[in-house]
């Protein structure tokens, strides 16, 4: 899971890059789904990438607009289906 905090709060520049070069993904990296926040100041985006390097490259072709946090996730039957530690 990652999330998207605009710098100055402008989510007009990401847009227009959007607009104009797509998402910008390395090989092995996959756009799963986002949603807004209401305000248009955060993006969350739930991303796919064995490699967490390819998930960085990403990262570094936005790092001018987006500050970002990224969070290892699985599903909860995933999780639960783990044996107990």
């Amino acid at each position: 899971m990652v999330i998207e905090l605009f710098k100055h709060g402008d989510a007009k520049r990401v847009g227009e890059r959007f607009q104009h070069k797509g998402r910008m993904l390395p090989e092995g990296v996959t756009y799963i789904a986002s949603w807004m926040q209401t305000d248009g100041s955060r993006c969350f985006q739930l991303m796919e990438a064995a490699d967490p390097e390819a998930l960085a490259q990403w990262m570094k072709r936005w790092d001018d607009l987006v500050n970002f946090e990224a969070f290892p996730v699985v599903t909860s039957s995933e999780f639960w289906a783990r044996p107990a530690s």
